[in-house]
């Protein structure tokens, strides 16, 4: 590597408005669109709004840690360099490339959802031809500078935003209608049947799963802190912003469905299960309250939604490879930056896997891509659980050392309960995800379900046995602060 190339330097050039709109971008998606109709008529009104507030407060609890280690070390390394530092070499370097590939693989996965969704406007156009498009517009944008790459991203996450919000108006004011009309119990979808509470606690488990996945998007902007300004300042800002505004969109959302589409509805899942824009509950509740385009509005908002989750998807995974490499734990071809601070290396790399994943879905390898499906939402939960235990030991450490809380540009708040619940809770997430096939001795459903946890635990031992780590002493640890080159 030239001279040049290594005095080349990330550009801290994205503000407090584009971290919040990278998390967003991140973690709306499908999972809003289509899944949460899935996720009432699976638990029922009542047990598919438990399950958001009970993710949504680890979700609260896990940004608050991150908060705290990302004003302290703003790192496009982020879970990479924390577990590193504060836990154990292995550890930080099986986290680092579990974040890189989930991302690469969730690419993919979003790559082939735009084919579902241009079906809808185009049937009889190969659907290879429009992944091979908006990959190669996530590619381009990407390979812009920073700045150019956040302004994009601020609108694909405004379009949905602004979705969501004329949603929950339409949604309040048809609620308001029912109330005003004699005769009609307004809350009657929560009482109907085993409502509110559908399949016990075993449907409840499952809905958490699918309520933690689309959260998953919001740690992104622990990578972005490498790139923004001002870090101490944007994002205590970017941190209690997105978790707010998530929570509500997730929470309010599910209110107004199970309000007013009844939990046994067949079509809400098959919204989830077929792709179909015309079954999500979003079109349903529009063409209720009287509008005819309402499928071809939300063909566009969902589509516009899957190229954030895609564009957020690439840079984080970009990043995370980049700051790898710059720290030897990744080839060293891919620490270089071009003339504008784009790690051009590590987008190439990213993009190939992207491309490739997808790719195996043509040749009609479908159980090959459940397990990749099933790897990528798996690896998401590892991610939150290193958050957890790093900043658990990160606290210990620094406090160890003689340091004060006082001096901290950020404290997350609850400690030590909030790293302890969210480690516990999202365990029990991971560990129940198919623990049926667990006990019906399924071994290959076994196998596909925690492939994840098996990658992760494969590279994190690996390392620690060919580098013989262990884990740091709190005496030890590296908790001082990073001085940030502004320029």
């Amino acid at each position: 590597m030239s001279e040049t190339q290594h005095s080349r330097q990330l550009q801290r050039k994205l503000g407090a408005r584009h971290l919040n709109m990278i998390a967003i971008g991140g973690s709306i998606g499908t999972g809003l669109f289509l899944a949460s109709g899935a996720t009432i008529a699976n638990a029922g009104p009542g047990g598919a709004l438990l399950a958001y507030a009970l993710i949504g407060v680890m979700i609260y609890f896990l940004m608050t840690s991150l908060g705290e280690l990302a004003t302290h070390n703003p790192t496009s390394g982020a879970f990479f360099t924390y577990g590193s530092k504060y836990v154990e070499g292995g550890f930080g370097f099986a986290l680092g490339w579990n974040y890189w590939y989930n991302w690469a693989i969730t690419v993919a996965f979003e790559l082939v959802a735009v084919q579902f969704i241009m079906k809808f406007w185009f049937p009889d156009m190969p659907g290879f031809y429009w992944s091979a498009l908006f990959l190669t517009v996530v590619f381009a944008i990407n390979a812009l500078t920073v700045k150019g790459f956040g302004e994009s991203e601020f609108f694909f996450s405004l379009v949905k935003v602004l979705a969501i919000i004329i949603f929950i108006i339409i949604g309040l004011v048809m609620i308001a209608k029912i109330m005003m009309t004699p005769d009609v119990a307004t809350f009657g979808n929560w009482s109907q049947g085993e409502a509110p509470f559908v399949g016990g606690l075993s449907a409840l488990i499952g809905v958490a799963m699918i309520a933690g996945f689309s959260f998953q998007g919001t740690e992104m902007v622990g990578v972005a802190a490498g790139e923004s300004k001002d870090p101490q300042k944007t994002i205590p800002i970017a941190i209690k912003q997105i978790f707010w505004r998530i929570l509500l969109f997730y929470i309010v959302c599910i209110f107004i469905i199970g309000t007013l589409i009844a939990y046994d509805d067949p079509r809400l899942l098959q919204a989830a299960a077929t792709d179909d824009v015309a079954l999500s509950p979003f079109t349903l509740l529009y063409e209720q309250a009287g509008f005819a385009f309402a499928a071809s509005v939300m063909n566009a908002v969902i589509l516009t939604a899957i190229l954030s989750a895609g564009n957020s998807g690439m840079y984080s995974s970009t990043r995370m490879l980049f700051d790898m490499a710059r720290k030897g734990s990744a080839p060293k071809a891919f620490a270089r930056l071009d003339p504008r601070g784009v790690p051009m290396n590590a987008l190439y790399a990213t993009t190939a896997i992207a491309a490739l994943c997808f790719l195996t879905t043509f040749i009609g390898e479908e159980q090959v891509f459940n397990w990749l499906l099933n790897m990528s939402g798996m690896c998401g939960f590892i991610v939150w659980l290193g958050i957890a235990v790093s900043h658990y030991r990160f606290r210990k450490g620094y406090l160890a050392q003689g340091y004060k809380l006082e001096d901290l540009a950020y404290r997350a708040k609850f400690f030590p309960f909030a790293p302890w619940f969210a480690f516990t809770l999202c365990a029990i997430v991971v560990l129940g995800q198919n623990y049926q096939a667990v006990l019906d001795g399924e071994w290959l459903a076994v196998l596909s379900t925690y492939i994840g946890i098996l990658l992760f635990l494969a590279i994190w031992l690996g390392y620690k046995w060919k580098y013989k780590t262990k884990l740091i002493p709190y005496q030890q640890m590296d908790v001082q602060p990073m001085k940030i080159d502004r320029e």
